[in-house]
């Protein structure tokens, strides 16, 4: 490869597992220039190796970890990384991000992509060097949870700063939501990534605290613009608010528009709201923490009595605290930790408990199909206890490992009317149902609901828009996908709000290259398409970008919220205009010929 391809390192390290062996191969250039790095690199290279229809938790899916062009430099919020791969809970494609260090050391180390393939014989985890790979016995680690995990990892490698992706049982399981933990503190949560490194036998990946810097086209250039940015475009009123209250501030904002799930999405609006939000958060802060590079410093630990926990981000004080009913942020908190330890992203965890006492409540499933355990609100020890039934799959905890689509059709009836997925996967925490926006996004989403792909409810239930109408919701959503797909692919951070001009002004002096914001936002949509080409490819359709039927069935109950349910009508309309705006089929969703000619998607 080319010598003069500044900030990426022109190299790949491939990971058999079947075999026991690596191999280093060139970066695809050609694949760099029309997807750039993150997301859009990582999800191409899926596209061309994972064959189509496989069974995700087969030997055949891969594990991707990507770096972008931005990993490793100054860059502001450049220290988020991607793991991509078919989701086993959604069947799509999945991009599932972190901050954290490993994807910072892993460019050091000399890598763009890390793709792990294959099928251990025994328990394994490996460790990524500047050499290559390097793969130990696992066998004493499988069982433990992820903190434990990381922490023999470390004493092993003798590297207290090591950075190790770790899984606990329920990916040893294959929880079909299973995350992976790096270093106990960051988590690659929404997808189930951790349920493919178990159905692998990869117990983690760690690699040291390896120093090294990025080769940049004008280093002195890139540091002048790199302190205007931070100045004017990121320590700014935009995106402060992630420095001094981090994601708790929304679970007021919320509660207060009436999108916060309560009580398994009955509700938008919770009674104790106050008692988990951030002026509870600020009060049991005993330090911040920050990923690589980042001036805002979001991350907390609390402390209550002499413990420390890892401080709840808003989707977790949402759907383990308000949507089970839990009214303490310590006992939040430490559900959270808990479920962490087991490996669950806490997203899809919250959701199903909450599902798990409507079904209870519906006289469904009884006390003794849950081995005594009974199904309340308010309970910690409920939530708890339901968390070890599914990391271990005990009784009908093993059918809730499944997600709650898979559960709700295995029972059948009634149950159809509480499924909380998209495509598979768990909404969540922004209540469809008073935020439009956001029903739109979540139907649209390529790797089932999620509210990062397009945050639109920073526009509408919490900014100028209608919440309750549909009116320019698909520009709105298909300019945040699009946009947010570039960004992902640098790698940026979403708490800094950056534009296409931003980046522009990062990549000339980090690449050597002027990128026109015109370039940037092809290369943003070009990389949307292709996830959405992936999931044809998988047999996904237009019946398939819908919501739950209770979104648009079933009226919430309280609040500002209260009788709302989502317009079908309006909705079915709105995709139309979405579909449209893409260029794709209004009759299938599949994106056309001449859209992916334009695009330039080979």
């Amino acid at each position: 490869m080319s010598e003069n391809l500044f900030c990426y390192t022109g190299r790949v390290l491939r990971v058999n597992l079947t075999t026991n062996s690596f191999r280093i191969e060139e970066t695809r250039r050609d694949f760099i220039e029309r997807y750039i790095g993150g997301r859009g690199l990582g999800i191409r290279y899926l596209l061309e190796e994972v064959p189509p229809k496989i069974d995700p938790l087969s030997p055949e899916n891969k594990i991707i970890v990507s770096t972008g062009p931005l990993t490793g430099t100054i860059a502001p919020l450049s220290g988020r990384y991607p793991i991509i791969t078919k989701s086993p809970l959604s069947y799509t494609v999945c991009d599932s991000y972190s901050g954290s260090y490993f994807g910072v050391r892993m460019k050091y180390a000399g890598y763009d992509l890390l793709i792990v393939e294959g099928r251990a014989e025994k328990p394994v985890y490996v460790e990524v060097t500047e050499k290559g790979a390097e793969f130990h016995d696992a066998g004493k680690l499988w069982g433990l949870g992820t903190l434990e995990t990381s922490k023999h990892i470390k004493e092993e490698l003798g590297d207290e700063n090591a950075s190790v992706l770790a899984i606990g049982p329920a990916g040893e399981n294959l929880v079909r939501f299973a995350s992976v933990v790096d270093s106990g503190l960051w988590v690659h949560g929404r997808g189930g990534a951790g349920a493919v490194f178990g159905s692998k036998n990869l117990k983690a990946l760690a690699i040291k605290n390896i120093k090294g810097e990025v080769k940049l086209y004008d280093p002195d250039g890139f540091r002048k613009v790199v302190v205007e940015l931070t100045r004017n475009r990121v320590k700014t009123s935009e995106n402060l608010w992630a420095q001094t209250d981090g994601t708790p501030l929304i679970v007021d904002l919320s509660h207060n528009t009436g999108v916060l799930p309560t009580y398994g999405f009955t509700s938008g609006a919770f009674e104790h709201h106050d008692k988990i939000n951030t002026d509870r958060v600020k009060e049991a802060t005993a330090k911040k923490y920050a990923c690589p590079y980042c001036p805002l410093a979001c991350k907390r630990i609390l402390k209550f009595n002499s413990r420390l926990v890892k401080s709840p981000e808003y989707e977790t004080l949402a759907m383990i605290g308000s949507n089970t009913g839990i009214k303490s942020l310590r006992e939040v908190a430490e559900a959270a930790e808990i479920a962490t330890d087991l490996g669950m992203d806490t997203i899809s965890l919250g959701a199903t408990i909450g599902f798990t006492v409507k079904l209870y409540e519906k006289g469904l499933i009884t006390e003794k199909e849950l081995n005594g355990l009974k199904p309340s609100w308010s309970s910690p020890e409920f939530v708890i206890g339901l968390s070890k039934m599914i990391a271990y799959r005990r009784g009908f905890g093993s059918l809730l490992a499944e997600g709650t689509r898979r559960t709700a059709e295995k029972i059948g009836g009634e149950a159809l009317k509480e499924r909380l997925d998209v495509k598979g996967s768990e909404i969540p925490a922004y209540d469809p149902r008073g935020t439009y926006g956001m029903a739109l996004a979540y139907a649209t989403a390529d790797r089932g609901a999620c509210h990062l792909r397009a945050w639109a409810v920073a526009y509408d239930a919490f900014g100028e828009m209608d919440p309750y109408s549909f009116t320019g919701k698909a520009k709105l959503v298909k300019e945040l996908q699009d946009l947010n797909s570039i960004k992902w692919s640098l790698v940026i951070c979403d708490f800094w709000l950056s534009s296409y001009e931003d980046m522009a002004k990062l990549l000339k002096p980090a690449l050597g290259r002027d990128y026109t914001v015109d370039e940037l936002k092809i290369i943003g949509e070009r990389i949307w398409n292709i996830s959405r080409i992936f999931n044809v490819r998988e047999g996904f359709k237009r019946e398939d970008d819908i919501l739950p039927p209770k979104m648009f069935y079933e009226p919430l109950r309280g609040g500002k919220t209260d009788g709302k349910t989502v317009d079908i009508n309006q909705f079915k309309e709105s995709l139309i205009e979405y579909y449209k705006l893409r260029g794709w089929d209004e009759e299938t969703g599949e994106p056309t010929k001449e859209t992916l000619e334009k695009l330039g998607a080979e």
